[in-house]
């Protein structure tokens, strides 16, 4: 991935001796670019959606294209963060999409992740059936591109967890994720989340179950990367000078690789505060209305040293990539 954009000339970009063409699935609104030998001539994105409407439910393709660009948004981060992606048609358990429109047949469609393929309702892409939704689940926060860092999240637990001394870390932190779920979520749809639960979790769902604390900070850990990686390309910074209680100017960073947790933390806990008045501004509710507090500081702490421990070059990301798809022709 270049991380830029070109200019096609013919229908085909020259970049460095290669012949690159647009992804088959531009008519969908995919601006990605692919090589002459990838496999139907998809990019790597497109190529992860294992399920999707059919080819005559136009309204419902409508919507995810929608969805495709919030998983290319998605795909582009995990790239950053050099975390490993095997695809489900190259190895059992890999990474894949079904994303389907519970509106298409009326067949219900559950958001979810099981055994590397995430699952997403396109419909959610309707801004009034999402914030009804949000409404009636009391969140803060409900977006495509937010189910799909949550779901990931479950991927990679998997994924980046190893061995027997970081999984006991991880239920020392998250709880036993060998709980029964289903009881987890029937309890937590008939009693709700504890009275206490904003001093220990980042938001009532990731109360319902260790899984599903996981998977919420996992998503948040995204949520924070990613927006302090734009504020960074953007040169947005806070100026020390024009603060009372600020004593040094706040310049995100393209990358946390190398940073602490702590450098991480505080530089969002001013950020957010700069965006969540911006939005203020406009009548809007906060860009970001959670709490980090003192034990999801700690979960956050945990996400942030498995990911930075795992990753690859781009270089190697492409080899891998490369690989699985020889795996399966």
């Amino acid at each position: 991935m270049t991380r830029r954009f070109h200019l096609l000339v013919s229908g085909r970009v020259d970049l460095d001796e290669r012949q690159l063409y647009p992804c088959s699935n531009r008519e969908w609104s995919c601006n990605w670019l692919v090589q002459d030998d990838a496999p139907a001539g998809r990019c790597f994105s497109c190529r992860l959606t294992r399920r999707k409407p059919d080819a005559d439910d136009t309204i419902a393709l409508e919507k995810l294209a929608k969805t495709e660009e919030a998983k290319r948004r998605l795909i582009l981060q995990l790239s950053d963060l050099g975390l490993p992606i095997t695809p489900w048609d190259a190895r059992e358990g890999g990474l894949g999409f079904d994303l389907l429109s519970s509106l298409s047949d009326g067949s219900r469609v559950v958001i979810g992740h099981s055994r590397g393929i995430i699952t997403i309702d396109l419909a959610e892409s309707l801004d009034d059936r999402r914030e009804a939704l949000r409404v009636r689940l009391g969140e803060p926060y409900r977006t495509i591109l937010g189910h799909l860092r949550h779901e990931v999240g479950h991927y990679f637990q998997n994924v980046l967890i190893t061995d027997e001394a970081t999984w006991a870390r991880c239920r020392e932190l998250f709880g036993d994720e060998r709980t029964s779920y289903q009881d987890a979520l029937k309890h937590h749809y008939s009693v709700g989340a504890p009275a206490d639960w904003h001093t220990r979790f980042i938001s009532e769902y990731a109360t319902m179950h260790p899984w599903e604390d996981f998977a919420e900070t996992f998503a948040h850990y995204l949520h924070i990367t990613g927006t302090l990686q734009t504020a960074a390309v953007l040169g947005v910074h806070l100026d020390a000078a024009v603060s009372p209680v600020r004593t040094a100017d706040v310049k995100p960073r393209e990358s946390y690789e190398e940073q602490s947790i702590e450098r991480l933390l505080e530089d969002w806990e001013w950020m957010s505060e700069a965006f969540n008045r911006i939005n203020r501004s406009m009548g809007f509710g906060d860009l970001y209305p959670f709490d980090i507090v003192g034990p999801v500081e700690e979960k956050l702490a945990f996400v942030h040293a498995i990911v930075t421990a795992a990753p690859l070059s781009f270089a190697e990301q492409y080899a891998l990539a490369r690989a699985d798809e020889g795996e399966h022709g």
